[in-house]
Parts: C-alpha cells; structure tokens; sequence
C-alpha cells in the first residue's frame, strides 16, 4: 500500500473512531468485542475503571499475561485507556504503562481519567501517561531502543495500512527477552482488495484483517521467530449486510505471544533439555500454559524443544523453573511438537516424562 493510500486510510479508521463510534454499542459486528468472559479477578480489575472509559473499549481478547508487577509496559492502540487503567492496577506504582493512539476523542477520554484513577489505586503519582502518534512510527515518538519489557495490543494491529511496520518498530523498543503479546483479527483467506478499501468493514476489525500464514511470515521476517497461539475463538459477525459483503470468509480473534529472542528457530528443534515449573507464578499453582500447546504441570519434569526452554530461560518466567539438559547437541526436530499429548519417552532416555509439546 503507497503512502498516499496509508494516509486515506489512517483518516478513514480516525473518522470511525472518533465520531462514528461513540461507545461499544454502536459498533455493527462483534469482531471487536473479547471473545469470552474474563474471569472473577479481570472482572474486579474492569470495574475498577471509569465507567466512561469501559463504555468506549473495543477490544477482541484478554491482553493480561502473568507476571506483570514492576514492568514497563506500551499499549498499542489503547484507546480511551481501558487496558491501560487495568494494567496500571497490575504493574504497580513502580511499573509504568504507556498508551499509544491517534484518535483524539479516544485521548481526550483516555487523560480525563489518569487523576482519577492515580487517586483510586493509590498511587502518589501516575504510573501511566498517553501519547498521539502512529503505531507504526513508534520512532517519531522518541521510544528508545530495548526500553519495554511487554508490548501489548487488543484488536488494533489490523486496523494498520503497514503492518510490518508496527512489527518492526516493537521488536525494535522490546528488551531482549521482552514480549509482544497481542488480541487480534485473521482471516482464513487474504482479503479482496475491494472489501479492504471498504471503510466499514475496516473499521469493524474484518477487512484489514491478515491471513494468518501471512501474518506467521511476516512475524518471521521482523524478528519474531515461531510465534506462540495462546487462544482461538471463531468470530461471529451477527449483521446480515456484512455477512454478505464477506461471503465464506472465516474471521478468528486471536491472542498470540511472541519473544524478542534473536536465538529462536522457525521450527522446534531437540536438544535434549527438560523443565520442571515449580507452581510459583502467581495464579497459577498447579500448572503454567506458555501457549494452547505447552502445559508445564507443577513439580513435573517436561521435556522442552530448544525454542520452548529459551522463552522461559530468556524472559520474566526464568526464576520459576529448574533445568535439565546442557543443550549442546543437538537430536533433530522435536517429536510431535503440537497440540499436547501424552507421551512416553523411548526407553534408553530414560523413566517416561511428559513432553511439553
């Protein structure tokens, strides 16, 4: 897309939510609504915000991954700052949260609110701050490099005219071993150039929407090697007039993560390691899920491929496992590494365990 075509459709998205939309209620699908109903804990974090704020959030999924205390936090997208008020809550006075949005009615609601909620949280002073601009042209913001730990963002990314853009600037301000964990829209099939120019089904969340092989290369090429699904909900679109407009196209909102780990592989590959979660990561007693795929059972030893010990060796979760194995040979591609499944390890390796994938 030239840049010409970027602009007209930056103003496009600006205009649908700056004065189309007023509230959640007046969207015209539930493609940028969260999937599923977030749990008692998200519930008691949700309303803790401004009610103002909460009645002008358009989100698709649950951007909240453990272990946030103390963490410098961006929120792509962020909208009237719903997300951001719930993470303030979670990375504490100490922390810091930053949202980046280009919608000025969706800022002026976003700071009307950062007295009130320092106020209610109890901080003695804000622990976030909003800023216009171009999510991609985190640059022209004056974002340093290898600055945040997490990177977050909740149905917005698709809403870009240059995706790999945005890519490439949050790889460039994640720490080494930070975290891109994202809610977004895909589609099964790369969308017709004549829906994309359709500036409703833009605004809605469908027709900027990536194919997600498209998506998984495009990941790739900026760095992000084999990103992580964490979970998948078909979307129904509930509105006869856009059903016909889309046809047999198939939208899912999805939460993925992905690390800033340079080592990675786009494949698993076997290095005869193995991890055993001790229980500690807060909510989390008895088990730990580093994707829909990799079940880490408490006090179990899991065999790992190299890329699944590295995002939890080289990140945030390092202190709360133990390791086994020196990872210097190498044995090929992991067995099985998909949906999980019980296994036995072959008899020379050992007693039988579990793999993580």
């Amino acid at each position: 897309m030239d840049v010409t075509n970027q602009e007209k459709v930056r103003e496009e998205v600006q205009e649908y939510y700056g004065k189309v939309l007023t509230q959640s209620t007046d969207l015209k699908t539930n493609a940028c609504c969260t999937a599923d109903g977030p749990s008692r804990e998200v519930k008691d974090l949700i309303g803790r915000v401004h009610e103002e704020v909460n009645a002008r959030y358009y989100g698709c999924g649950l951007i909240l991954p453990p272990l946030l205390d103390g963490l410098k936090i961006l929120d792509l997208g962020s909208g009237a700052g719903r997300d951001v008020y719930i993470l303030s809550q979670l990375v504490g006075e100490k922390g810091e949260v930053v949202g980046v949005d280009m919608t000025d009615e969706q800022l002026a609601v976003a700071n009307q609110y950062i007295d009130y909620h320092t106020q209610l949280y109890g901080y003695e002073k804000p622990n976030v701050t909003f800023k216009k601009g171009y999510i991609e042209k985190l640059d022209e913001l004056g974002f340093e490099d290898n600055y945040f730990d997490l990177v977050v963002s909740n149905c917005v990314i698709n809403l870009s005219p240059d995706k790999e853009a945005v890519l490439r600037e949050i790889y460039r301000v994640l720490k080494p071993g930070g975290e891109l964990y994202f809610s977004d829209v895909y589609a099964d099939r790369r969308i017709e150039p004549q829906l994309v120019k359709n500036p409703v089904l833009y605004g809605e969340c469908l027709s900027g929407a990536l194919y997600q092989n498209d998506f998984i290369r495009l990941a790739r090429k900026t760095g992000f090697n084999d990103p992580r699904e964490i979970e998948s909900k078909q979307i129904t679109i509930e509105n006869q007039e856009v059903e016909e407009l889309v046809g047999h196209i198939r939208f899912d909102s999805i939460t993925y993560r992905l690390f800033k780990i340079p080592e990675l592989e786009d494949a698993c590959e076997d290095y005869g390691q193995a991890l055993v979660y001790k229980g500690s990561i807060p909510g989390f007693p008895h088990a730990f899920d580093l994707d829909d795929h990799h079940h880490f059972e408490t006090n179990r030893t899991a065999l790992a491929c190299r890329n699944s010990h590295l995002m939890i060796a080289a990140t945030r979760f390092a202190s709360h496992f133990e390791y086994f194995g020196e990872g210097k040979t190498h044995f090929g591609l992991f067995p099985d590494c998909g949906p999980v499944t019980e296994k036995t390890v072959p008899t020379d390796a050992g007693t039988g365990t579990t793999s993580c994938c």
